[in-house]
Parts: C-alpha cells; structure tokens; sequence
C-alpha cells in the first residue's frame, strides 16, 4: 500500500481492492451533490463497480512506467475523494487533471493540499510541460482551484461534456512547469 503523507490530515493513497467498499460508499452517500458536476455516477450502482474502477486505475501504472495516473485522496484515515490524470499525452508532455470530494469533506482545504501535491508530482515525477484542468463553467468550487494556484485561463470549449439531460461549457485551464514554483 502505497501512501504519500503530505500533512497530518491530507494523505494521497494508491488504490489498492480493499479500498472498493468504502469508495463504492463514498460515492453513493455522494451521488446526488456530485451528479451536478460528474457525468458517471450513474455507471455505480454496486460495490462490483467500483472494483472495477480500481482495477482500472491500477492498470493505468504500467502505462506510465510505474507511476499511478490517479490516487485516493485520504482524511485523516477515510477515503475522501480522488485526484489523477484523466489524460497524459507523452509526446507533448501534458496531463488534464481532474478530482472531486465527497460532500461531507467539502470546505476543510483537503483539495489544495492534495492539488498542490498533485501538481508536483505530475511536474517533478511524471516531468510534465504543461498541466491542464478543464471544469465547468458554473463549477464554481472547482475553478476556485486552478485560480487560486496560477493556472491561466485559456479559454472555453462550448458544451464540451453531456451531463445527464443537458451539455455543459467548459473552461481550461493552463499552467506549465516553469510558472509552478
């Protein structure tokens, strides 16, 4: 079980089987805040779902080399939400980070700890040019984000993502390796 400490709260955790039950729970006591903002929830509908996921994201590792492209975001011991690469392209040497926080975990500043965290490994680790984030327009908690960290905002991609019953806009957002500091 691999664990990145970066406070005495804040723990970045690689997924691992025996994590499914309490994620699988995550995100159903989640599901309904979350579904304004995610377009997969619907996909979880038993534990078996997320067991799938997690062998997923434990396949992703070999295509980076041994590095994890996404990992469980830990408070003080529980699962709280994840962070990872949705996307890594090598040849360029960009990575489209998303995350999101179960509801009961929202406005403690897990996030940019474990987004500051995230950003460094995906610079120093994965030696990343660029990292992008691309949120919904209206995702305000979300854009909070990238703002506050020094991402540049790029620009918008018109009803980029389906969400259920209607599209929505998304901004990008940029920051390169040589703005993080």
């Amino acid at each position: 079980m691999l664990i990145h400490k970066i406070d005495d709260q804040v723990s970045l955790k690689l997924f691992n089987m025996d994590d499914a039950e309490e994620f699988f729970n995550l995100i159903i006591s989640s599901k309904e805040y979350l579904k304004k903002w995610l377009s997969w929830l619907n996909s979880i509908k038993e534990v078996k779902d997320t067991v799938e996921t997690i062998k997923s994201r434990l396949g992703e590792i070999e295509e980076t080399g041994g590095y994890p492209k996404s990992v469980l975001i830990l408070y003080e011991g529980e699962i709280a939400g994840t962070i990872g690469f949705n996307h890594l392209n090598k040849t360029n040497r960009i990575g489209v980070i998303g995350y999101w926080l179960g509801e009961e975990f929202q406005g403690k500043g897990i996030m940019t700890r474990a987004f500051k965290a995230f950003i460094n490994y995906g610079f120093k680790e994965l030696r990343l040019n660029r990292i992008e984030v691309r949120v919904a327009v209206e995702n305000k908690k979300s854009r909070a984000l990238p703002e506050r960290l020094g991402f540049t905002e790029e620009g918008i991609v018109r009803q980029a993502e389906w969400l259920y019953d209607h599209y929505v806009d998304h901004i990008i957002y940029g920051l390169l390796a040589e703005e993080w500091t």
